[in-house]
């Protein structure tokens, strides 16, 4: 049984390794995943490419689909 000093070191150690624990719980990679999936907002009408903001839409639309007209909701961007 560990006494005095050890016991407060091996307290301490097995407080650092438990929130070590908890820090990359909170990072997972699905957790990631789905916070970046929510952030794209914006679907092409034409391909199904997903974007974050309406001005990257635009861009996307005006470079990848050239031939075919701009939707109504880009059109004021």
């Amino acid at each position: 049984m560990a006494r005095g000093q050890q016991k407060i070191q091996s307290q301490a150690k097995a407080a650092e390794k438990l929130s070590k624990m908890k820090k990359q719980q909170g990072h997972s990679a699905t957790d990631q995943k789905k916070a970046a999936q929510k952030a794209l907002v914006h679907i092409c009408v034409i391909c199904k490419a997903q974007m974050p903001d309406p001005k990257t839409y635009k861009q996307h639309f005006e470079n990848k689909h050239p031939k075919n007209d701009l939707p109504e909701d880009l059109k004021t961007i």
